[in-house]
């Protein structure tokens, strides 16, 4: 008899952060149905959070939109779960302590000590963003 798991919440207490380019303020819920940040900007099902500011410093500086990278403090207001797009066997137990939700996050505040990638990690990251674009790899986003 084959047994059935339910899959749970990470028990992982944060603090979490969101990276992005939009500018938010303290008390602001982040909700999806918005256009994503990454690949070809398809309505995002998830919300993304992390509990390390090196992810969350990706997100910053790897959104769309204009003007500078941005990191806040944020709370999940519903379950959460791995990032499905970190966490295949390439990241086994997810390293990155990345997660997604269809819950509202709320903006804590804002990080304005978080410190950038160099530009060649940047630019390689880009390399390698831009390679997985040419192969049709999209974000998982059901």
């Amino acid at each position: 008899m084959e047994q059935q798991t339910t899959p749970s919440q990470p028990n992982d207490s944060g603090p979490f952060y969101h990276g992005t380019k939009a500018a938010l303020v303290p008390g602001e819920l982040l909700n999806t149905g918005h256009s994503s940040n990454y690949g070809e900007r398809k309505t995002a099902n998830f919300l993304y959070l992390t509990a390390t500011l090196d992810a969350a410093t990706w997100g910053a500086e790897l959104s769309a939109g204009e003007g500078p990278g941005r990191i806040y403090r944020v709370e999940a207001t519903g379950p959460f779960e791995d990032d499905p797009n970190l966490t295949d066997k390439k990241f086994p137990g997810n390293p990155t302590r990345s997660y997604r939700t269809r819950e509202p996050l709320r903006v804590i505040a804002e990080v304005l000590d978080w410190e950038p990638h160099s530009p060649e990690a940047l630019g390689h990251m880009r390399g390698h963003l831009e390679q997985l674009k040419r192969d049709g790899v999209e974000a998982i986003n059901d």
